[in-house]
């Protein structure tokens, strides 16, 4: 599905278990849409939303973990 016809009005939003609980800088993302990650800003949620590719988001996921391990 073209990421550019996406309804995202029934999104189901969620952040990560590792966010501040008392809010902060969060992103929080949408399960359910095949291909695509959506992404949005938690303090913003009527705002914009990045509807990133699921391969894209798996990989830079990936390099975080790896830069977090890198450090000495």
């Amino acid at each position: 599905m073209p990421t550019a016809h996406i309804d995202l009005t029934q999104a189901v939003w969620r952040k990560s278990t590792r966010s501040n609980p008392s809010g902060g800088d969060c992103l929080e993302v949408a399960d359910g849409f095949p291909g695509t990650l959506p992404v949005r800003d938690s303090k913003n949620p009527a705002g914009p939303a990045l509807l990133i590719p699921s391969a894209a988001w798996t990989a830079f996921v990936d390099d975080v973990k790896r830069a977090g391990t890198d450090r000495a």
